[in-house]
């Protein structure tokens, strides 16, 4: 709001900090954890007796100067450009709130940058002991730099007490500092060792070559097995909000999870693969997956971390798009034009709606979504909106949607960012008419649905549903997709939109007085699977899991489902219902009776 919005509508943002600070932070963390590998390498070196090992140790230490040194400083230069253009308003208040702790970290990053080179360009020239000791101020400065930076970027998902004392102490030891800390310092010596990986495969003698490559290996899976618990004491100490977006609430986050979960898993068989497999099988393209596979857990890390802060780029204190919470309520009474320093609209008139609808958009979309972009495009997102159920869902946008902030500003305003969304981006028109021809069920769903999840989505997930099941199931969204929020229309709108969500399939929706003729006999035990199971998973994705199942098989399963597998619910039916469920499932995979 008091600052100009630097656009950029393909890439937006978002997308273009997580790219810069995903790999800012793969190196910066090897920054740290390297400092230490480095040391105890040499002191390997020197127990053992072996100039081998000590030559490594040189080489090894020019790559990780140039990578750290050069590479790291331009990311870490990358980011305050970015985060400054990008969200100046944050930005400006983690330095004033932190100015001592960003000017100390800087002392301590100096002292890095001397203790390196002056580790790197003594090699043979300093007597032993004391050149150890160059390398161990070296590794002091660089994690107590991680110690600072590391309160001052918690502090944003976790502000704590600081919102209430505004006190420095209060924010920096925040409630996720400590566990933190703990993370990132044992995802720094994994670093190391998968690093340590990289170098290890350009040792010319193999024997050598292959000792180091174990040696990492070691050193990288025993600090991987020692974060996963510093993980998840991260998790437990969360606050509430933020802990419902990570276990589920939130799509970016799931996707995030799924990621972060693959990663560690092949993470971790390579790392054991690389300690126990035979020399020959020790290559380079393996050293190259576990480079690839910890990025993608140290950055589904991050990227969970900068998720479920929203949506506030400073939990509780300020909105992912910059806009103070404090600010809200007067900017609802005085509009947010009339507030904005970087806006040439200053009042919404019909002649300047679309204009003055793009500034909105530029102000208090774009830090989130991109146009026609890469990442939550805004345009793809509101495809199926007509402008009246639009208006609507911004209206209420943050109750549905908890990830996104509210709207700030007047009703006129309001109406001006959604008429530029639906006129102005997808070239509707901008009409006051509930829904195509007048069909209530269609404008709820428009209105509270089309923004995730279109018609023809939906159309094949709902085919066999009833009218019935599909009404229930809008008394317990959550319970089918924690993503979903809660629909809190009253009865007869969700009649209504049952209604129109079972008309997708059949042209003639049933109505709630006349509902669905019960199935036959025969089709008994299809009816209770699509009733039961098709919301997760289709006959086609069972079919093969259940291929050569005999039916008795089929029908035990059927009383332990979540033994199975605890995503699924225990199946509450009767004995009979269960067998013909079995009956049917028999039958479609060739299973024996």
């Amino acid at each position: 709001m008091n600052y100009p919005v630097w656009f950029v509508p393909t890439f937006g943002g978002g997308l273009l900090i997580a790219l810069v600070a995903i790999v800012h932070v793969f190196v910066s963390h090897f920054a740290v954890g390297g400092g230490l590998y480095l040391v105890l390498t040499e002191r390997k070196a020197l127990r053992e007796k072996s100039a081998a090992i000590m030559a490594f140790v040189r080489k090894h230490t020019r790559f990780f100067m140039l990578l750290t040194m050069v590479f790291g400083g331009l990311t870490g230069v990358a980011i305050w450009f970015v985060i400054s253009l990008i969200n100046p308003a944050a930005t400006s208040l983690l330095i004033h709130t932190f100015v001592f702790g960003w000017a100390t970290e800087w002392v301590f990053f100096l002292v890095e940058i001397v203790a390196l080179f002056i580790y790197f360009y003594t090699f043979g020239r300093m007597d032993d002991r004391n050149h150890q000791l160059i390398g161990w101020i070296y590794f002091g400065a660089a994690w107590l730099s991680l110690f600072l930076i590391n309160g001052i970027i918690d502090f944003m998902l976790t502000p704590g007490d600081w919102i209430s004392t505004h006190d420095f102490w209060s924010g920096f030891f925040n409630p996720t500092f400590w566990p933190a800390l703990f993370f990132r310092s044992f995802m720094s010596f994994m670093l190391a060792g998968c690093y340590g990986f990289l170098t290890a495969t350009f040792i010319e003698d193999a024997a050598l070559r292959h000792r180091m490559i174990r040696y990492s290996g070691i050193w990288a899976l025993a600090s991987l097995i020692l974060s996963l618990p510093a993980g998840w004491w991260y998790l437990s100490v969360l606050p509430a909000p933020a802990a419902r977006l990570v276990h589920g609430a939130s799509p970016t986050i799931a996707r995030a999870s799924t990621t972060g979960a693959f990663s560690l898993a092949l993470l971790s068989g390579l790392l054991i693969a690389l300690i126990l497999l035979s020399p020959k099988a020790r290559t380079r393209v393996l050293t190259a997956l576990v480079m690839i596979t910890a990025m993608g857990y140290l950055g589904a890390f991050e990227w969970t971390r900068e998720a479920a802060r929203r949506p506030f780029v400073i939990n509780g204190v300020m909105y992912s798009n910059g806009l103070p919470v404090s600010e809200v309520s007067r900017i609802d009474q005085e509009g947010f034009l009339q507030n904005a320093r970087w806006v040439q609209n200053k009042e919404v008139t019909p002649a300047n709606r679309l204009e003055a609808g793009r500034e909105l958009f530029l102000h208090q979309c774009f830090a989130c979504h991109t146009i026609g972009g890469f990442n939550n495009d805004i345009i793809a997102r509101t495809r199926n909106m007509s402008f009246t159920a639009l208006r609507g869902y911004l209206a209420t946008i943050h109750d549905k949607r908890y990830f996104m902030p509210p709207f700030a500003g007047t009703d006129a305003e309001l109406q001006a960012l959604a008429a530029y969304i639906a006129g102005g981006l997808n070239h509707k028109p901008l009409t006051e008419a509930a829904g195509a021809g007048g069909d209530h069920g269609k404008e709820l769903f428009e209105a509270n649905c089309a923004a995730c999840h279109g018609a023809d989505i939906l159309k094949p997930i709902l085919a066999g549903w009833t009218q019935e099941k599909i009404r229930t199931g809008l008394d317990r969204l959550p319970s089918l997709n924690p993503a979903m929020p809660d629909y809190t229309g009253p009865p007869v709108d969700k009649d209504a939109l049952a209604g129109y969500l079972v008309s997708l399939n059949h042209p003639r929706p049933q109505t709630a007085a006349q509902p669905a003729p019960a199935a036959p006999a025969a089709a008994k035990g299809a009816g209770l699977f699509a009733d039961n199971c098709t919301a997760c998973h289709g006959l086609d994705q069972i079919k093969p899991a259940l291929q050569g199942w005999p039916r008795a098989k089929i029908r035990t399963a059927l009383d332990k489902l979540s033994a199975l597998n605890p995503a699924m619910p225990d199946y509450g039916g009767t004995a009979a219902e269960k067998d013909a469920v079995a009956d049917y499932l028999a039958q479609q995979t060739g299973g024996a009776q």
